[in-house]
């Protein structure tokens, strides 16, 4: 699968899963231009790419296309925390 393909399938796996998931009550349904592909990469013939949407929900999915199987998975995840540990560094 091309580049081209496999952005045009994570768009639409996301864009589905989300609008199936978001409440009726609300009304709100997102679009193909509401989701953006933080980091993607190609493997052989497998894929993987991060995305999100613009909805303020914390949510990210990973999506791996396994070119073996003609088989696309989904995860999606929720962000808890963004927390900053500093770390001593010492050279050498």
């Amino acid at each position: 699968m091309n580049e081209k393909n496999f952005t045009a399938l994570v768009r639409k796996t996301v864009v589905d899963y989300v609008n199936e998931h978001l409440d009726k009550a609300d009304g709100k349904q997102i679009t193909e231009d509401d989701v953006y592909i933080v980091w993607m990469c190609k493997v052989l013939q497998n894929s993987k790419a991060l995305a999100a949407t613009t909805l303020p929900d914390g949510m990210y999915y990973e999506l791996t296309y396994n070119g073996s199987m003609g088989e696309l998975y989904l995860d999606a995840y929720k962000k808890f925390e963004n927390r900053c540990i500093p770390v001593a560094f010492t050279a050498g």
